[in-house]
């Protein structure tokens, strides 16, 4: 059985794993003309049918309006509850079954899933027409972005939606503008599926939250040494990352209708995406992982007398926080963290109140 060779970066710090090879996700896109070819026919397999791990019987769906003339497709949790969110960006076919096959999926997961429609319901009926309908987009970036950006606001909106921990991704075309968003938007956490990247430190340095990227080796159109640009970028600046390149697969691997696609590849990428996306999302999963008990920083009660009760050395670990200019105080007699909005307080399942992370461990 061939092998991976996974590039792997968690908290700056990175590693070379090797592991048996199972694969990636999604539908679409490229922009090389010669790695597309027109979208699946009814009998071809579809990733859907590959990638089931939720029922989603349990999804209700709607077609809704979040920006403008823009309508998005919502899928949801029937039961009753509060959910992390997903701003799903599509590939450059535009918002087509898919894309919406997929969010009901992922929604199945426990997560509200709002698949934004940059395309104004057009749907590319070939490579053509994706890219004509593509290239439209980027000529006018800023409109996309206030598109995405309006598809986390109308989230946040949502009863059922935990307006702290909403994440994006996307694939291709998608991708770009799942990054993009990060760029302008506070997120939870962001997914790259092989989408243009930014490698300049001055713009991702914004960036707090964690990053999963996947690429392929073979990829002409997001070449492998961009990937690993951006990986290193992110590195240098401290922001948490996890980047997989897959060896010999090129772009859009993850699309079952193009040349490209490689099912074993979709399936462990789809795979990684759920692990970093509860990881990142779920509470009670990003409690137990991001305590950083490997640095031996005993967990006790948070009474304190004065700011300098709460140390690492003398207190908690409430100062190890992702931003770290932030720096622990004693208020109330309890041990908090300075903070300047609740990513920096959601290692704790903690609130930015006042400027500090409230941590009481009951």
């Amino acid at each position: 059985m061939s092998k991976i060779i996974i590039i792997k970066s968690f908290n700056g710090i990175k590693t070379i794993l090797i592991s048996i090879l199972l694969s990636i996700f999604l539908i679409s896109c490229t922009q090389q003309p010669e790695h597309i070819v027109d979208q699946a026919s009814q009998n071809q397999v579809k990733n859907v049918d590959i990638l089931k791990n939720g029922n989603a019987s349990g999804i209700a769906t709607e077609t809704v309006n979040y920006y403008g003339n823009a309508n998005g497709f919502l899928a949801k949790p029937k039961k009753e509850g509060i959910y992390p969110a997903v701003v799903m960006v599509h590939e450059w076919w535009g918002l087509n079954d898919n894309i919406k096959e997929m969010a009901r999926q992922l929604a199945a997961e426990g997560y509200v899933v709002l698949a934004v429609d940059m395309f104004d319901g057009k749907v590319g009926k070939d490579a053509n027409e994706a890219r004509e309908l593509s290239s439209k987009v980027r000529n006018n970036p800023g409109e996309a972005i206030r598109n995405a950006k309006a598809a986390v606001e109308f989230l946040k909106k949502e009863e059922n939606v935990d307006k702290d921990y909403i994440a994006s991704i996307g694939w291709c075309f998608g991708g770009q503008w799942s990054l993009q968003l990060a760029l302008n938007e506070e997120m939870a956490a962001t997914v790259i599926y092989y989408g243009n990247l930014e490698t300049g430190k001055e713009k991702l340095k914004v960036i707090k939250w964690p990053v999963l990227g996947i690429f392929g080796e073979k990829d002409t159109s997001i070449p492998v040494e961009s990937a690993r640009k951006f990986d290193a970028a992110l590195d240098e600046l401290g922001i948490e990352n996890e980047i997989y390149i897959y060896p010999n697969v090129g772009h859009a691997f993850a699309n079952p209708s193009g040349a490209n696609y490689a099912p074993k590849e979709t399936k462990d990428a789809w795979e990684k995406t759920l692990k970093f996306l509860e990881k990142n999302l779920k509470t009670d999963s990003k409690i137990d992982d991001k305590i950083p008990q490997e640095d031996n920083i005993e967990i006790k009660e948070d009474y304190c007398e004065k700011d300098s009760d709460c140390v690492p050395d003398k207190c908690c670990h409430p100062s190890k926080l992702v931003n770290k200019k932030f720096a622990p105080k004693c208020d109330g007699a309890i041990c908090t963290a300075v903070c300047s909005g609740p990513l920096d307080c959601r290692q704790w399942k903690a609130i930015c109140k006042n400027n500090v992370c409230t941590v009481d461990y009951d």
